[in-house]
């Protein structure tokens, strides 16, 4: 006989799980402007590419015969797929299920997809909406007792971190454990508008007595953006996948591996006129650093990561003659590109993520120092730029500096990687020392212009004197710069030096591990 009833069934409780929480729960997903997670699997992936793993768990209700009735299938949806022709675990919360609570779901499957992403040393992608399997009071009534918290399979979310890329996107309304997957990953997404992120809803707020507030004002996608909590927003879930898919395109599959190299219609040896001219004399002055490293890196490949935050440096991803590496420069525009508290954090991952999968990273300088004042005091500054200064020094990867103007301070000492020979190339626009020149003769000289009947003249005298021996040149005869360069020629430097660099590059997890 044949197993055709079998089979037959089998595709029965498939297009039962395929209803997901029924048609009036799926009208209410596209309502609120959100596709259901079968929909974005299928927009994210491959065409065809999904291998879909338990698709008929879930809970199902028979008849006195034990004839199958209805089956409302698990709120969570995984399995291996591609994306660009390169494998992946993406897995999904299907909030037309008790809103993605755990009450509904069947825990073995999440469990499963962290689980299958490290033993498989595969990307995971997390397409986040609701409880992403976090805890409801319903559940207490359902398993007959409350339960003290646990985090089971936690560590294969941690350990997963520093074996392949994790990149989480914010899809819809996530809280508590929904929350806390977004956040242990290299990079998270949410969408402006028609999602939100919080550690809890606004009823729980006010239930603890802390105001009545909206989802919008807990978890808006400007809070946590600016807070760093979550790196970038988009307008669609389609740019949302498409800023998922270019994060992806930079890294290896895993840490066994080298990033790809691509083939980038733009020649190494192009030389830019006008960055002749893009430092102003003026040294006060700001200018735009981002059209900095666009003229300098492969054309339109430069990814920013975490622009909202940290605003003082803009830092990503970008090719060099096709080799993925890690950027990052001071901004000018905001606060003379001072390293902040948040900029330091920023920094950090950002170095941690390029250690990890072995990008080497090119600094563009003109850092004048940490910011100071009463609220960096504050914000514990130096502490955050000390661990930034940690995390160069554990770096694993090739490291190199092109001063463009300041290299100020402490702060300003990551022109090179601590206890190495780095490579550093300066513009004949450099300018460096312990102090600014302008803040610091007022300290230096503090005595002899207190003492002075003409402090004005006396100071224009100082500065003069100090100005003469300004010069780079004059740095690089002691070779304390290794070369002063043109302008116009960073790129093919640069071009050349991460063909060098990549000969270093050793596949395999950093010892210290990565810091979400």
């Amino acid at each position: 006989m044949s197993w055709e009833p079998e089979l037959e069934e089998l595709r029965h409780r498939e297009r039962l799980a395929e209803r997901l929480g029924g048609a009036d729960k799926v009208e209410r997903q596209h309502f609120f402007g959100k596709q259901t997670v079968r929909e974005r699997v299928d927009a994210f992936v491959d065409d065809g590419s999904m291998w879909e793993l338990g698709k008929t768990a879930g809970v199902a209700t028979y008849d006195d015969d034990g004839n199958l009735i209805d089956l409302l299938p698990s709120n969570f949806v995984f399995g291996i797929a591609e994306l660009d022709g390169r494998p992946l675990i993406v897995s999904g919360d299907d909030f037309t299920v008790r809103g993605g609570s755990n009450d509904a779901s069947i825990s073995a499957k999440r469990e499963a997809s962290e689980s299958i992403a490290v033993e498989m040393r595969l990307p995971h992608v997390r397409l986040l909406d609701g409880m992403s399997g976090g805890g409801s009071v319903k559940t207490i009534e359902m398993s007959g007792r409350t339960y003290i918290p646990v985090l089971p399979g936690w560590e294969t979310v941690i350990d997963h971190l520093n074996l392949a890329p994790s990149v989480s996107l914010v899809l819809g309304s996530v809280a508590g454990m929904g929350a806390a997957r977004a956040t242990t990953s290299h990079y998270s997404v949410i969408v402006r508008d028609t999602a939100q992120m919080m550690i809890a809803g606004p009823a729980l707020v006010e239930q603890a007595g802390l105001g009545d507030v909206s989802k919008e004002e807990l978890g808006h996608a400007r809070i946590h953006t600016s807070n760093g909590s979550l790196d970038d927003a988009v307008d669609t879930e389609d740019e949302a996948f498409e800023r998922a898919a270019t994060f992806l395109s930079y890294l290896p599959s895993s840490v066994d591996e080298l990033p790809p190299v691509e083939a980038w219609d733009d020649d190494p040896g192009r030389r830019e006129e006008w960055l002749l001219d893009a430092i102003p004399r003026d040294r006060r002055t700001a200018y735009d650093m981002r059209a900095i490293i666009d003229a300098i890196v492969d054309r339109e490949s430069f990814f920013e990561i975490g622009r909202d935050w940290g605003t003082t440096v803009a830092g990503g991803f970008a090719r060099l003659d096709g080799v993925p590496v890690m950027v990052y420069a001071e901004d000018p525009r905001m606060y003379g590109g001072a390293w902040t508290a948040a900029s330091c954090r920023k920094l950090t991952r950002l170095i941690d993520l390029a250690s990890l999968f072995q990008l080497p990273i090119v600094h563009f300088e003109d850092c004048p120092g940490f910011l100071i004042g009463k609220t960096s005091e504050e914000e514990g500054t130096v502490r955050h730029g000390s661990t930034l200064l940690v995390a160069l020094r554990q770096a694993r990867v090739p490291y190199c500096t092109v001063v463009l103007r300041k290299a100020f301070g402490i702060a300003g000492a990551s022109n090179r990687k601590p206890g190495t020979q780095s490579l550093r190339l300066a513009w004949p626009s450099g300018d460096w020392g312990s102090l600014p020149l302008e803040g610091g003769l007022e300290v230096a000289y503090k005595a002899e212009l207190a003492a002075s009947e003409e402090p004005d003249a006396l100071r224009e005298e100082i500065a003069e004197r100090l100005n003469r021996v300004r010069s780079p040149h004059r740095s690089a005869e002691f070779y304390e710069i290794e070369q002063i360069i043109d302008p116009r020629d960073t790129r093919s430097m640069l071009c050349d030096w991460v063909h060098l660099a990549r000969r270093t590059l050793t596949p395999g997890s950093m010892q210290s591990g990565f810091r979400p």
